[in-house]
């Protein structure tokens, strides 16, 4: 049996032993001395006959249509989610998201899957990002005929490794590449780290549609999963084809993600091989301030707009909302003035005991995996795009021109699984029945996690390379895990375009899409914003909800140096009279199938840069936990049932990528 058949084979029977939660893709505090791991250029999967041959896509729309996905997802080749009791493999990952049905921890004496899932809708599009970080050492720990099977390193990285073994794999994973696992040399994990890569790729090959029905595109990646002081600053790497570097780059290798960003474009983007990646953040509101914060300032000018640009160039899009938690924005933060936005409080993680972290100020913290440190302002997309405007009139180029998705990060290989009707939660054995979802802790509560996110991509059809430029461009936007679809353009004078039977082909003339930035203003007084959306129809079981409206957010710096917002409502009706009972999930009140708005900025100022982006909100509706809680027979109900703190009710919503406006030189001021 080859080494990739035994890592596969191998990881079912493992989760039937007792499952030790491992951490959370957590590298140690500091870099280790490590062996130099070796580079040949990129390549395409060994089994492929002729990967870059396809059909044309049948339906081909150059207006563009949407498409969903998920680009945030792990299986069992995931140190974390093997020692969770992970046995998932990116096939079954890929056939998941295609409609089929997979099994889940967890197993029986016989090792057979106790619990199955299901995707009530198939996605269009998916990718595995499993964390690069150790993906060779489970290859070999997984691995019988490895020389390194029965160390105590290897047995204490496996799910039910005694308690020194377990010491014993902590010492090996601090020496990072550690010689008992890897080889004096380390060429023991480079080898598990191909075969487990190479079983990936193929994995993403096998389930590609290459017909004319383009019914579901796959995308090679991976997790790049360095946390400084437990402070997130994971990124997922996308890569636009099958072309890729021969390994993934880990934080192992590459301890910054300016060297991510770098070896990216010498090992993909600049080798003139087609390989194309670029990258994008996940879980900001976790980082104590690290994601964003830019550690730039002594450098001389032309260095700081390198790095600037750089960062542009590799990291077009951020990760708005997903399991851990939504990034998008929080009351009160530091530096932060504007109109009070009550719709911050979604789906926060970041509390202690009921308390909000101590604020970072112009500062940064750590311990943020472990619901620890200060939380910064700059842990929050809205006032991390208002960073980017202030960089960008201090330098002259934006570093933080993000555009908007969402995914899951689950970790038992369902991709885009975010029914709330159907979380059967993210991490195998550690979150397996309602129980143990309502009550277990980790770095925060498990209750106040959530099914994740889902990616809206506006491409010409659902293929690769279209998807790819779609994120490139930042025509994409990200939801709370429903499918509502959401358009922004931006112009000047634009018309009433809500009323016009080619709404779409109109505002492609007269705007831009969301991820543009304005035209010159040719004298006109102030920007003018189409947004629609459609609600998320559902299924004939579990019928979606309706919208009760649409919010344009504006965000700027002014003169007084402080970061301002505002938050607009544009169409629809807050006080719509919608609403939900907490006992039986029924909704009531009246909403909208579709909004629409065509919105001029009432307090634009030409000589101040600025950022746009629409959200767009259900009426209320039961979170997960109530309406789990709420179909179970009273009698049966888990004791937090009653738990009067958890939240329950929550409005799903959308965001869009933003429009930016610019004063016309991106020179400094």
């Amino acid at each position: 049996m080859t080494a990739l058949r035994l890592f596969t084979a191998c990881l079912l029977p493992l989760v039937a032993l007792a499952c030790t939660p491992a951490g959370d893709g957590e590298p140690p505090a500091a870099a280790p001395e490590r062996p130099v791991v070796e580079w040949t250029p990129p390549s395409a999967p060994a089994q492929a006959a002729d990967l870059a041959s396809r059909e044309p896509c049948a339906h081909h729309d150059p207006l563009r249509q949407v498409f969903f996905g998920d680009l945030h997802t792990h299986t069992a080749f995931s140190l974390d989610a093997l020692g969770r009791g992970g046995f998932q493999t990116p096939d079954d990952a890929y056939r998941f998201a295609r409609g089929e049905e997979i099994g889940l921890s967890p197993v029986d004496a016989e090792g057979r899957p106790t619990r199955t899932a299901r995707l009530e809708r198939p996605l269009d599009f998916a990718a595995v990002t499993d964390h690069s970080e150790w993906l060779g050492e489970v290859a070999v720990c997984t691995d019988p005929a490895s020389p390194a099977w029965d160390t105590p390193a290897c047995r204490g990285l496996r799910p039910g490794g005694a308690a020194e073994d377990r010491a014993a794999w902590q010492a090996d994973r601090l020496a990072g590449r550690g010689p008992t696992v890897c080889g004096d040399d380390g060429s023991r994990c480079r080898d598990g780290l191909l075969t487990a890569w190479e079983a990936t790729r193929e994995a993403a090959e096998r389930h590609y549609d290459r017909s004319s029905d383009c019914a579901f595109t796959t995308f090679h990646a991976w997790e790049y999963t360095r946390a400084p002081g437990r402070s997130k600053v994971h990124r997922n790497v996308i890569l636009r084809n099958e072309i890729a570097p021969e390994l993934p780059i880990s934080w192992i290798d590459a301890d910054r993600p300016r060297d991510l960003w770098t070896r990216l474009k010498a090992r993909c983007n600049d080798t003139g091989t087609g390989c194309e990646a670029l990258t994008i953040p996940h879980n900001p509101n976790i980082s104590n301030g690290q994601m964003f914060t830019l550690d730039w300032g002594g450098l001389p000018l032309d260095e700081q707009r390198a790095r600037a640009a750089l960062r542009t160039e590799m990291e077009p899009l951020v990760e708005m909302m997903q399991a851990k938690g939504e990034s998008e924005c929080r009351r009160g933060m530091w530096n932060v003035v504007g109109g009070e936005d009550e719709l911050c409080d979604f789906e926060k993680v970041r509390y202690v005991d009921g308390e909000r972290p101590p604020d970072c100020e112009d500062g940064t913290g750590e311990g943020g995996l472990r619901g620890e440190g200060c939380q910064s302002r700059l842990d929050f997309v809205r006032y991390a795009l208002i960073e980017g405007i202030a960089q960008e009139e201090r330098i002259g180029v934006n570093p933080i021109q993000l555009g908007l998705i969402g995914s899951t990060d689950g970790h038992n290989g369902l991709p885009g699984d975010t029914d709330e009707f159907d979380y059967q939660g993210h991490n195998s054995n550690v979150d397996s029945d309602l129980e143990k979802r309502l009550t277990t802790d980790a770095y925060a509560p498990h209750p106040l996690r959530n099914p994740g996110g889902l990616v809206g991509v506006w491409a010409e059809e659902n293929s690769r390379d279209s998807l790819f430029d779609a994120m490139q461009r930042r025509e994409t936007f990200g939801t709370s895990g429903v499918r509502i679809q959401a358009r922004l353009f931006g112009g000047w004078d634009l018309p009433d375009l809500c009323a016009s039977s080619d709404m779409i082909a109109e505002a492609y003339e007269a705007g831009v899409p969301m991820g543009s930035v304005l035209p010159d203003r040719g004298g006109a007084e102030a920007p003018s914003f189409f947004v629609t959306a459609l609600a998320d129809p559902g299924t004939d079981a579990y019928p979606g909800t309706p919208l009760q409206r649409i919010q344009v957010v504006k965000g700027w710096v002014g003169d007084d140096g402080l970061f301002h917002e505002a938050i607009h409502d544009v169409a629809g009706d807050a006080d719509n009279g919608a609403d939900v009972s907490r006992n039986t999930c029924e909704r009531s009140g009246t909403g909208a199938a579709s909004l629409c708005a065509v919105w001029t900025d009432p307090d634009f100022d030409p000589t101040r840069p600025a950022v746009y982006y629409a959200r767009v909100l259900e009426n209320p509706s039961c979170r997960w936990n109530a309406l789990q809680c709420a179909a179970l027979p009273e009698n049966e109900r888990p004791a937090a049932c009653g738990d009067a703190e958890l939240p329950w009710r929550i409005q799903e919503r959308a965001w869009t990528s933003p429009v930016w406006y610019r004063t016309g030189a991106s020179a400094p001021r």
